[in-house]
């Protein structure tokens, strides 16, 4: 699950619908991004950061990497062996 979408949305006291309506995607869409079931490409991603006003970082640190996250790809390298 992606808490933070999920946290973003319920501040904004939204539906997953209403969501979807305002940054122009399905609902289901919406729906797997927030279960984790699906990776937004880079324009969904962009929308969804730009309507929340987080970075990419904030709103999907499973996927997207700081340049200089040195901890992070160490975890990640370190979880490979």
């Amino acid at each position: 699950m992606r808490m933070t979408l999920i946290e973003e949305r319920k501040k904004k006291n939204l539906s997953r619908r209403e969501v979807a309506e305002n940054v122009g995607l399905a609902e289901i869409t919406i729906r797997k991004i927030e279960e984790s079931k699906r990776n937004p490409s880079i324009k969904t991603a962009r929308k969804l950061s730009i309507y929340y006003e987080k970075t990419l970082d904030e709103l999907f640190p499973d996927i997207f990497l700081l340049p200089n996250d040195t901890k992070r790809i160490k975890q990640k390298n370190t979880k490979a062996s």
